[in-house]
């Protein structure tokens, strides 16, 4: 069994919409390290990061952060180091188009 230390997800979102960035594959165990947030803007903006055990609907216990704000031209780095199982996923939400996630990770067969 390896393990490596990846980009598990690397998005764009629209602004204003709670959207998948990573669900866990089948077959799969899953460390998130690290989310990424970049604000390739000029403005102050928000952003949330929340993770859904078996895809569930969004709900307030889900989230790990929650409209933090990032300052302009700025990175935020979200060490977080959470396991996530089989068809969890990891969702990401941006409060302005200007906002870049990479999630990084470990995935292990089971």
């Amino acid at each position: 069994m390896s393990e490596l230390n990846q980009t598990l997800g690397q998005l764009v979102p629209a602004a204003t919409t709670l959207t998948d960035i990573y669900t866990v594959p089948a077959s799969k165990n899953v460390v998130v390290s690290s989310v990424i947030v970049c604000n390739r803007g000029n403005t102050t903006t928000t952003f949330r990061i929340s993770v859904a055990p078996s895809g569930a609907a969004d709900s307030n216990e889900q989230y790990y952060y929650y409209d933090v704000p990032i300052s302009k031209n700025n990175t935020f780095v979200a060490t977080i180091g959470v396991g996530m199982l089989e068809t969890d996923v990891l969702r990401v939400y941006a409060g302005n188009a200007d906002l870049s996630f990479n999630a990084t990770g470990v995935e292990v067969d089971v």
